[in-house]
């Protein structure tokens, strides 16, 4: 939804939506529409209708899609091991394996960085699709290269679900300083973005006060419910690596869209881009590997119909078979297990969240007694750190808590309060000591303290202060 103060607001986003419903064609979702005031703020209960001395004379809105990233990550990670790939995560390129005459690239040295151990692995052809730490691969081969990457970091608050109503965000093309704000409905409670601002490239990038402030007031300006910096569940900052081509004569060339480039033989670099153009980079970044490589493939590219695991055969009704034909069994604290529905909001989070794969979980849910939710409030359940500890490649309480799950995201002081328990099945999956359990919990924390959560504000007379107490 996109409120417009005048007419020529109106008359200007309605045409330029049309346009965007004709280049979408066939994978149009909806039809974008022009909504009276009465019929927004029935739609959108906590829009104003006067903002700045200024009347609100509708909204257009129009439809886009939304997926969750921790679950398409790792799916398209099990969907490749499925496909043939070897799957390796916790590894990291430690140098670059070049041929005898020192002219291409063969190969990487890898550290296995929970044993240590290091290992060569070689190949035709090396893909270097390492984000925001792509130059850093590229100077392995090359110290002198020309950086690719202009670091941008991006700012992203979580509040309560009734910020926004289901179905329905609000998006501001324009502020008054001319960034673009927007509030949408995500998995059960409301994220707000975002920021655009350089950054230096880290592990553990972290929100400032300030870009918190700023998402705040911006879509202050746009509801009739009091923001509050105490209603912010969570706050995460993350990397965007916006491209340059190397080649290119001016900083002009920095983009959002995807650089392919070859600047020594053997490693193609790929980077830029986004989520929603991922298959068409990927495919870019193959295509360039078979003319590097010389490659003799046996088929066409496949990814225009190559569904991901879990998503053959579902539907969005697939959660009725869940809520009709399973139990969840729960350990009391005294350790008696008692059964509990598999309720409508546990069957569609699991149904979402793993597709056709989801009667897995239930069945570990039902049958080993791990059908209590984690965290009070959320649908996440003890059975899927127990299933992706054996099938996802869960390797640690953060995997869990930020990387198979968006618990951190949601809801930081709620992922802090899961941790034990999360870190307690992992250890029976992974034969954890005391040692490495205690040393899980203290690297959750240290993780958790990345995000700001209204605990990690400190008020005086109305206003915030940066504060680094445990919001645990």
């Amino acid at each position: 939804m996109t409120p417009c103060f005048n007419w020529f607001e109106v008359v200007y986003y309605w045409f330029g939506l049309k346009f965007y419903d004709i280049v979408a064609g066939r994978r149009l979702l909806h039809l974008s529409r022009y909504y009276s005031v009465d019929e927004s703020v029935e739609l959108f209960p906590t829009l104003a209708k006067n903002s700045h001395d200024r009347s609100l004379r509708g909204t257009v809105v129009y439809y886009d899609g939304q997926m969750n990233d921790s679950r398409l990550n790792v799916g398209l990670a099990c969907t490749a091991a499925v496909v043939g790939a070897a799957i390796l995560n916790y590894a990291e390129v430690v140098s670059l394996i070049k041929d005898e005459s020192g002219e291409r690239i063969i190969g990487a040295r890898i550290r296995d960085t929970l044993s240590g151990k290091e290992f060569d692995a070689f190949a035709k052809v090396v893909v270097n699709a390492a984000g925001p730490f792509c130059d850093s691969v590229r100077k392995m081969a090359n110290n002198d290269v020309v950086p690719m990457i202009s670091p941008s970091s991006g700012v992203h608050i979580v509040l309560p679900d009734y910020y926004s109503p289901d179905g329905m965000g609000l998006i501001v093309p324009k502020t008054k300083d001319g960034r673009v704000v927007f509030m949408l409905p995500w998995l059960g409670r409301t994220v707000a973005g975002t920021t655009d601002s350089s950054t230096a490239i880290t592990m553990l990038p972290e929100p400032h006060e300030d870009e918190i402030q700023f998402i705040l007031d911006a879509i202050c300006d746009y509801l009739n419910v009091q923001v509050r910096r105490s209603d912010v569940l969570s706050a995460w900052s993350g990397i965007r690596p916006l491209a340059m081509d190397p080649s290119a004569k001016n900083t002009e060339s920095i983009s959002r869209d995807h650089v392919v480039f070859e600047d020594y033989p053997g490693l193609i670099t790929i980077t830029g881009g986004k989520w929603t153009t991922y298959r068409s980079m990927a495919e870019d970044a193959v295509n360039a590997a078979i003319r590097s490589g010389n490659l003799k493939p046996a088929n066409g590219c496949v990814t225009d119909h190559l569904h991901i695991l879990g998503g053959y055969g579902w539907d969005p009704a697939s959660f009725t078979v869940l809520a009709q034909n399973y139990k969840r069994m729960k350990r009391t604290y005294g350790g008696k297990i008692i059964p509990g529905a598999m309720d409508s909001a546990v069957s569609k989070h699991l149904s979402h969240a793993y597709g056709t794969l989801a009667t897995q979980v239930a069945s570990i849910a039902q049958n080993e007694g791990l059908g209590k939710r984690l965290a009070h409030g959320y649908p996440f359940l003890e059975a899927e750190v127990a299933y992706c500890a054996r099938h996802e490649y869960c390797e640690s309480a953060v995997d869990f808590i930020a990387r198979r799950c968006r618990l951190a995201f949601l809801d930081t002081d709620a992922a802090g309060r899961a941790l034990p328990r999360i870190i307690e099945i992992l250890a029976l999956e992974r034969k954890w000591d005391k040692a490495r359990q205690k040393l899980e919990l203290q690297k959750g924390k240290d993780f958790l303290e990345t995000f700001k959560s209204s605990k990690n504000a400190q008020f005086r007379d109305g206003k915030h202060n940066e504060m680094f107490a445990s919001s645990i």
